[in-house]
């Protein structure tokens, strides 16, 4: 990590180049891991509450098979409205997806996921970039008024990579091996950095992130109240509201510990 400090809302949007890399690199990475799982890693348990391993893949599997489809999505979530009525449009979308795919076992999700996430992402860029501005998410899916960007081009240039990464981080962890990083991790964490950022509220504090996905970053403006020491990937489980693995430090006002502690971003 180096020892600068760049303030967060500083810190740029991934623009639609940087996102085609960013994409493919975690497509990859994700590849590797899944390629290295045992037969009985699938049906470990993840953070995911309800899901395991083969669960968590199918999801992703369906996620990049409605970028090339996007008339899945649709139908998923009217199906989703009969089959899980006690559910939100996104939740019983995902376990839809899961359904769709309940009978394949790991190895030919794999194959599945080798194919469609290519072809989805593709897709996915190949709408104009004007189109991908102005269509809203929360057409299909209302939780995306939530979101920091609600149009497809967040989805182009955050939400594929960054839904993609912490699955393979809940994997990872679900087998009990490392993430392995790179410099396209980084990119993703810092974009969890800038729309933690956006919707900040609380006093100024003090990010400072370790590893390779790392670096140092202020919340709001003015002399930091608070501060928060943990790996890059720990802070990225507590912002989506999963249970850190190592340990979170924080230090100073009580009032800025607290925000930091309440701090989520949306995964």
């Amino acid at each position: 990590m180096g020892t600068s400090t760049v303030a967060a809302r500083d810190i740029p949007r991934t623009d639609p180049a940087r996102a085609r890399e960013v994409n493919e690199a975690e497509i990859r990475a994700s590849l590797a891991l899944m390629g290295s799982l045992r037969p009985d890693a699938w049906s470990r348990p993840t953070a995911c509450t309800g899901w395991t391993v083969r669960d968590m893949v199918a999801h992703e599997v369906g996620q990049y098979e409605e970028l090339a489809k996007p008339w899945l999505m649709i139908s998923r979530v009217r199906r989703a409205r009969v089959t899980h009525p006690s559910l939100g449009a996104l939740d019983g979308h995902n376990e839809s997806q899961i359904e769709d795919r309940d009978e394949e076992p790991g190895p030919e999700l794999v194959r599945d996921f080798a194919g469609l996430a290519p072809r989805g992402t593709r897709s996915l860029r190949r709408t104009p970039a004007p189109v991908r501005r102005r269509m809203r998410l929360s057409m299909v899916l209302p939780e995306g008024r939530a979101l920091p960007e609600d149009s497809m081009e967040y989805l182009n240039s955050v939400l594929v990579a960054r839904d993609t990464w912490m699955h393979r981080v809940d994997i990872s962890d679900a087998v009990g091996v490392e993430p392995v990083l790179d410099d396209h991790d980084r990119e993703i964490v810092n974009q969890v950095v800038l729309d933690l950022a956006l919707g900040w509220t609380g006093p100024p504090c003090m990010l400072e992130l370790t590893g390779p996905a790392g670096g140092a970053h202020r919340l709001g403006s003015g002399p930091p109240v608070a501060t928060l020491r943990a790996d890059a990937v720990d802070f990225a489980r507590h912002v989506s509201g999963r249970q850190p693995r190592g340990e979170l430090r924080y230090e100073g006002d009580e009032d800025g510990v607290a925000a930091l502690v309440a701090a989520r971003v949306w995964f």
